[in-house]
């Protein structure tokens, strides 16, 4: 599939962004070149393959579930212009 102005138009309105004119050519081959890599994907034969959620066997090993106190929100709220009680203060935006 090749991705020519029109298609690259209509991404461009559908995801709110602006291409700059001198960026739209380099832009529609790179995605002609993604577009063409997954329709190669596509015609693999992967019917007899199970679906494969982890790459490690028996699944992600988990950690027990402990509260630590942690000095992360600290160092964070000293950069922050309004904090209060472990939250960010924020100006209010919807009446």
């Amino acid at each position: 599939m090749q991705i020519d102005d029109k298609l690259l138009t209509k991404l461009e309105k559908l995801s709110a962004l602006k291409i700059a004119d001198e960026k739209r050519q380099e832009l529609e081959e790179q995605l002609s070149q993604i577009v063409n890599f997954v329709e190669k994907l596509d015609e693999l034969k992967l019917d007899d393959m199970e679906a494969m959620t982890s790459t490690t066997k028996g699944g992600t090993p988990f950690r027990l579930d402990e509260s630590r106190k942690s000095e992360v929100f600290d160092v964070i709220s000293k950069h922050a212009p309004n904090s209060q009680d472990g939250f960010f203060i924020v100006p209010k935006i919807i009446e």
